[in-house]
């Protein structure tokens, strides 16, 4: 079935992605009642989905803003994260034939950046938009499908930021069953310390992080319900076509291509090392354990630390409050403005932030 699967680029160029996932009909859930069902365990989140929110014309300045002080920056990294992949494949770390496996969604913009500049630079170089689903897993009909098609010691999943790690570990786990060894995964910013590759430790305002499927090739986020995806199905996903007259995807995508040219002669390869992941890696746990203390909170999943993750949580989920390091952060100007229309309480502080300058508290629901 999968090789008659009907494939989709989204609305990106077909030759930019190729989305690995079956196109869906289901009928959204309001955001309160997914939320009790998540929080009962009567349904799996990946089994619902709500309609997404459309940004005001306010936030959508706020995003413009982003993109304007942050194209440069994206520019530099995803030429300095090529070059280490170019190394890394000199060295005999990782095979010539690189295929990028971006996490949908987040990770699908940068997947599209570094398959450009990595074929830019002459690496043989394929991507892919797969779905990875918390508690679920890889999906493992798309994971088989590429690996039929491509060598399996090239492949990288790309995504935009990490958090807490949840999604990281998920990615471990399944990878270590499917394949027999550790992901390599590479993300733009990496302040939790959960990636192999990234283009830097800061929480920084990741212009994709405060949209969705605008900006994302007018896609949902990956749906696995038994009544809609079969065993032999790829995960399930929605077009997201009320948003089609504010898409981003492309334009964001080319503005910063056409600055990675100059980009990639300034800048030099991105590298980690060990002790640094591991130090933001207990960084990390610590402010999510004091988060999870002061609140009483007994399911981490309610913590969304970072300022995409915690921007994001407040467009799909039923938040009880914010927490920022400073009103004065231009950064977070986007999501203190959607604090204040959906009448969110904020608390500075910016020692409760730790590494973050950013976390989102979910609501618990009885």
């Amino acid at each position: 079935m999968l090789d008659n699967a009907i494939l989709s680029s989204g609305t990106y160029d077909p030759s930019d992605v190729l989305f690995l996932l079956k196109q869906v009909a289901i009928e959204p859930t309001p955001v309160d009642e997914k939320e009790r069902l998540i929080q009962t365990g009567a349904a799996h989140y990946s089994e619902m989905i709500s309609q997404e929110r459309r940004p005001d014309e306010r936030y959508l300045e706020f995003f413009e803003q982003a993109r304007s002080r942050g194209d440069i920056r994206i520019s530099r990294e995803i030429a300095g994260l090529a070059k280490a992949i170019k190394m890394r494949i000199a060295k005999g770390e990782l095979d010539a034939q690189i295929t990028l496996c971006s996490l949908v969604r987040a990770g699908v913009p940068y997947g599209v950046l570094l398959h450009r500049e990595l074929k830019a630079t002459g690496v043989d170089c394929q991507h892919f938009g797969i779905s990875i689903i918390r508690d679920k897993g890889l999906d493992t009909n798309a994971m088989r499908y590429i690996t039929s098609r491509r060598n399996i010691d090239g492949i990288l999943f790309v995504d935009g930021w990490t958090g807490k790690g949840a999604i990281s570990r998920e990615l471990e786990t399944s990878w270590k069953a499917f394949a027999g060894s550790n992901p390599e995964l590479v993300v733009l910013a990496d302040p939790s310390g959960f990636a192999t590759m990234s283009g830097s430790h800061e929480d920084w305002l990741i212009p994709s992080g405060i949209l969705g499927a605008n900006i994302s090739g007018l896609i949902s986020r990956s749906i696995l319900s038994g009544d809609l995806i079969a065993p032999d199905d790829f995960h399930g996903y929605i077009p997201v076509n009320h948003l089609a007259d504010i898409d981003v995807s492309r334009a964001f995508v080319d503005r910063i291509s056409s600055l990675c040219e100059t980009e990639r002669k300034n800048c030099g390869a991105i590298t980690n090392d060990a002790a640094t992941l591991n130090h933001l890696r207990q960084n990390t746990m610590r402010c999510v354990h004091l988060v999870a203390e002061l609140n009483q909170v007994d399911n981490l999943n309610r913590i969304k630390p970072g300022i995409s993750e915690a921007t994001r949580a407040i467009l799909r989920r039923k938040p009880k409050k914010v927490y920022i390091r400073s009103k004065e952060d231009e950064d977070l100007c986007a999501l203190i403005h959607l604090c204040q229309t959906g009448q969110v309480p904020l608390e500075v502080s910016p020692t409760l932030t730790g590494p973050f300058r950013a976390i989102t508290l979910i609501e618990k629901m009885s």
